[in-house]
């Protein structure tokens, strides 16, 4: 995989190709992933010493048209599949309402279990308890990104007067944070301040995303 150091060289919206991936996969296993993941996953390939385990970042903006993941995932499957002995998809359903699942169970590949990004990071089952519908998340990636993924896609830099009707229903901006970065929680406090909603920072390290990988990556 890409030995890049992950803090100075990785993009926020990293797209990593298999250029730089070992000549044979023989042995080894493929992370077809989110872009907003790429950090966390590099991270937890770093820890864990997992040489044989390598990564493809699919464009995290692809969360804006969710309808469109399902046939990029296949199209990253299918272009990437003779090359390894497993193949696995790091996304939860993320607003493709099961179509990503039919299109993984098609393809025979294994995706991670639940409904978006901050169910596995919080613990699907913690969250679920918590039944939250008036909480708005983040994520590190999101903390960084607000702007380009959240404040300016529903137009809110040239419309404020919009956000009444987008979060009005909102109560609290709840961080899961998958690291301890005073930048980021400070980051975090202002998207808060910026919606007009409360702040609550909850820390969930990597939650079941790092159980999932370490699954795949022992498999």
């Amino acid at each position: 995989m890409t030995t890049r150091p992950l803090e100075t060289t990785l993009p926020d919206d990293a797209r990593l190709t298999s250029e730089g991936f070992a000549a044979s996969g023989r042995g080894r296993t493929l992370l077809i992933a989110c872009g907003a993941l790429a950090r966390e996953i590099l991270a937890l390939i770093r820890l864990n010493g997992w040489a044989h385990v390598d990564v493809t970042c699919l464009p995290a903006i692809l969360h804006n048209h969710p309808d469109r993941i399902p046939d990029a995932v296949r199209d990253a499957v299918i272009e990437h599949r003779d090359a390894y002995d497993r193949l696995a998809v790091v996304y939860a359903d993320c607003g493709t309402g099961g179509e990503l699942e039919r299109t993984c169970d098609d393809l025979g590949v294994e995706m991670v279990a639940g409904p978006h990004c901050y169910a596995f990071f919080d613990g699907l089952g913690r969250f679920a308890a918590r039944d939250e519908i008036t909480s708005f998340y983040l994520t590190d990636f999101l903390a960084r990104q607000f702007d380009a993924f959240v404040w300016k896609p529903l137009g809110l830099d040239r419309h404020p007067d919009l956000l009444a009707m987008y979060f009005g229903n909102y109560e609290k901006l709840v961080y899961l944070a998958q690291t301890q970065d005073d930048s980021l929680t400070a980051k975090a406090r202002d998207c808060a301040a910026r919606l007009g909603l409360a702040f609550e920072r909850r820390y969930t390290g990597y939650g079941d995303l790092a159980t999932t990988l370490e699954h795949w990556a022992a498999a």
